[in-house]
């Protein structure tokens, strides 16, 4: 897809996720809205070897979507890609359907239960390092919160990519510089992300996480030689697409109603209009 494409796609999927929330009464739109552009870059913009045709295909790239309570955009994509039947989005939160509040792994496309935050980068790492000793060129991208990174095992697993050298692996943080309940810097500091990043050996790319042409950059710039490990700090707007959801933590989780969801179909129905036109 080039870039209109890819920003049509993106207004779809954050369309998709609002009514997927709306439906199930309840879901972490903030998150989602952030990382939509991420997720869209990844899957239709020529990164990954990745397709439901090599689900069990060894040499498949690995998708780890460790922020996993932010589902809804990826569920929208992978029914999209025809992993599963894209109408068991309209079931999504619901009794009886395959997509819960968090990943599982046993959705198709879906490689490890996430959303329990911390892990997703230690599994990333020993996926990089299984493929360095099998040689194996498969590439692990892992996708991070920002205040998820907080957490000790993050670091723990940054200190074992950089050791190892995993050159194999790319860490996309979602820098939306809000938690659940507050603005990151209130609760963790204001170093810069990518500082932190450096410190620990890795890479640092810093792109603009909703512009396409700066994230499939960043991607062409993280997949050049290096011996590290590469971090790619997305700059993005938590809630980005629905006016009273932008930087708002209140948006963290819970579903728009009444005059809320009516405002939020309509600027992101304008927003699909004027990417048509």
């Amino acid at each position: 897809m080039n870039t209109d494409e890819l920003d049509r796609k993106a207004n779809w999927v954050r369309r998709k996720a609002l009514e997927m929330c709306i439906s199930a009464g309840r879901g972490h739109l903030g998150g989602t809205f952030s990382c939509v552009e991420i997720l869209v870059a990844l899957y239709y913009g020529g990164i990954l070897n990745v397709s439901p045709l090599l689900k069990n295909n060894t040499n498949r790239d690995r998708v780890i979507f460790s922020k996993g309570h932010a589902m809804l955009g990826l569920y929208a994509i992978l029914g999209d890609l025809g992993f599963f039947d894209v109408g068991e989005l309209e079931n999504c939160g619901k009794n009886g359907t395959i997509l819960g509040d968090h990943p599982d792994h046993l959705i198709p496309g879906i490689e490890i239960s996430s959303g329990s935050l911390g892990h997703g980068l230690s599994i990333a790492c020993g996926l990089a390092l299984s493929a360095k000793m099998n040689k194996s060129n498969f590439l692990t991208v892992v996708i991070l919160g920002d205040a998820e990174c907080n957490e000790g095992s993050v670091w723990e697993a940054a200190m074992f990519g950089q050791n190892h050298q995993l050159n194999n692996l790319i860490a996309v943080i979602d820098n939306n510089k809000i938690g659940a309940s507050d603005f990151t810097m209130n609760f963790s500091g204001s170093a810069l992300m990518e500082n932190k990043w450096q410190a620990f050996g890795w890479r640092t790319i810093k792109v603009d996480g909703h512009n396409f042409k700066d994230i499939l950059s960043g991607f062409e710039r993280a997949k050049q030689p290096t011996d590290k490990p590469t971090a790619i700090i997305a700059e993005t707007i938590k809630g980005k697409g629905v006016s009273f959801m932008e930087n708002n933590s209140n948006w963290h989780h819970g579903a728009p109603k009444g005059e809320f969801a009516a405002k939020a179909r309509q600027e992101l129905t304008y927003q699909e209009n004027e990417n048509a036109s």
